[in-house]
């Protein structure tokens, strides 16, 4: 019997939110568009099926917990909760399934086609398939959207107690004793998930504080709140080995230190997933790290051939690979466009939570400008106070270019920020001043406030919390 194949316009390789964004809007064009996956379970990739949202799902139920105990400081006592791990994993599957369907139909909806196999390229304009029915694919357009993998310990393979993100997400047990290695944004996250049901956590991070990337004032809190929950916190401490077995984990730290542990997450990044695509043979070049360099249009080195998301590199978040994917199917159909972004946002879902936009740097800054800082405690917001125990722990940090008041950067951290940080990102990409801002009415009472708050003290105008003596002192 021959092979199987079809011809179409554009294809997607990867069905991540890079990939099906990117599917969608050619479709959404009018172009013939088949995505290409290697997932069994559909469209979604790693965010939808492993990452992203079932990550958020438990810190979501989990958190109530935390709510629950925090409530007695309020005179409303429950008893401790009791967790059925098997429910619990359900219902995150029943979330991650519903979305999935969704995206389901919607690629059905559009016409998409959707084969689901390992994609390699034979030549710039044909790819093999294995695994699915349809065996080669010819196109006139490529996006390579395929993502990333956890990054693993030298001579130490995940399996067993060493866990990767993914399999921190199983929930098979709580163990009594887990090791996170790296205070990025996926160490604290599911480390505060295990520590909530009980797990006694250890993180080791070999820089000097937690979640590196993100401006140190933002994280101050967060810290505070993570000595309590976590059992310790070692920074700038490595792993010199790490071995699982049987019975858990022994791991040597650079200082010597030897330990055991019941599991550990190793948590120290993610690599593109670029290998054995068949990239090399098509004329597709990577750089050191492997990932594939791209201009504004997301056009590769290669003509016809884009590349979107992780594989590109940049900040490896979810809803810029999606924008991303956008641009390239754009492009493709002819349409002027470019990923030329002034600001995208990112939160880290932890409690207190954080989110940020923009350059928070008040000196040494890229674009060598002069800055005006503002900063709003929480404590002084009353929606804040509202929230309960721990709410008020936070603040709103904005900063503006001096002379235009052109808003440069914001950030924010406390319980609910993810809401906050799309305002400033708007007013980033519409070149919106710290006046802007002020004159915008926020609804009372909401944690919002706090930029407009922040807006009128970059103006020199009194606000409420500049009023306050202990608000004065905090700042």
């Amino acid at each position: 019997m021959g092979e199987m194949s079809v011809s179409t316009e554009v294809l997607v390789l990867g069905g991540g939110p890079g990939g099906y964004a990117a599917a969608f809007r050619a479709a959404q064009r009018g172009l013939d568009t088949t995505v290409v996956t290697d997932e069994a379970d559909g469209l979604g990739g790693v965010c939808l099926l492993r990452g992203c949202i079932p990550s958020k799902a438990l810190l979501e139920m989990t958190g109530r917990i935390s709510l629950v105990r925090a409530a007695s400081e309020a005179g409303i006592h429950f008893s401790e909760p009791e967790v059925d791990l098997g429910a619990l994993q359900d219902w995150t599957d029943d979330v991650v399934d519903a979305l999935v369907s969704g995206l389901d139909a919607l690629a059905e909806g559009r016409g998409i086609r959707v084969l689901e196999g390992r994609g390699t390229f034979e030549s710039p304009s044909r790819l093999r398939v294995e695994g699915a029915e349809v065996s080669v694919v010819d196109f006139e357009h490529a996006v390579i959207a395929t993502g990333s993998r956890p990054v693993d310990l030298p001579d130490t393979p995940f399996g067993g107690p060493v866990w990767d993100s993914e399999r921190a997400l199983e929930m098979e047990e709580i163990p009594d004793t887990l090791l996170v290695v790296g205070a990025g944004y996926v160490g604290l996250e599911m480390g505060t998930v295990y520590a909530r049901l009980g797990s006694a956590v250890t993180v080791v991070e070999t820089m000097e504080r937690i979640l590196p990337m993100v401006d140190v004032e933002l994280t101050a809190p967060l810290r505070s709140h993570l000595d309590e929950l976590f059992d310790d916190i070692r920074l700038g401490s490595g792993v010199e080995s790490l071995e699982g077995d049987e019975d858990g984990v022994e791991v040597v730290l650079d200082d010597g230190t030897r330990e055991r542990f019941d599991a550990a997450l190793v948590a120290v990044g993610r690599r593109p997933r670029t290998e054995s695509l068949g990239l090399e043979p098509i004329g597709v070049e990577l750089d050191g790290k492997g990932y594939i360099p791209v201009d504004e249009t997301r056009r590769t080195g290669v003509d016809g051939v884009f590349a979107v998301g992780d594989v590109t590199g940049g900040k490896r978040l979810a809803h810029e690979a999606m924008r991303e994917g956008k641009v390239a199917a754009d492009v493709i159909a002819g349409e002027p466009a470019a990923f030329d972004a002034r600001a995208v946002p990112a939160v880290v879902y932890t409690d207190p939570q954080i989110a940020w936009c923009g350059d928070l740097a008040e000196e040494d800054r890229s674009d060598g400008a002069e800055v005006d800082v503002a900063r709003f405690p929480l404590r002084a917001s009353g929606r804040a106070r509202t929230m309960g125990a721990g709410a008020a722990d936070g603040l709103v940090k904005l900063v503006t270019e001096v002379g235009s008041g052109r808003v440069l950067g914001a950030g924010f951290t406390g319980r609910h920020v993810e809401s906050l940080v799309t305002e400033a990102t708007l007013a980033m990409e519409m070149g919106a001043t710290a006046e802007d801002l002020a004159l915008t009415i926020h609804p009372h009472p909401t944690l919002s406030e706090g930029l407009g708050e922040a807006a009128e003290d970059i103006l020199g105008l009194p606000t409420h919390f500049s009023s306050s003596d202990e608000a004065e002192e905090d700042r």
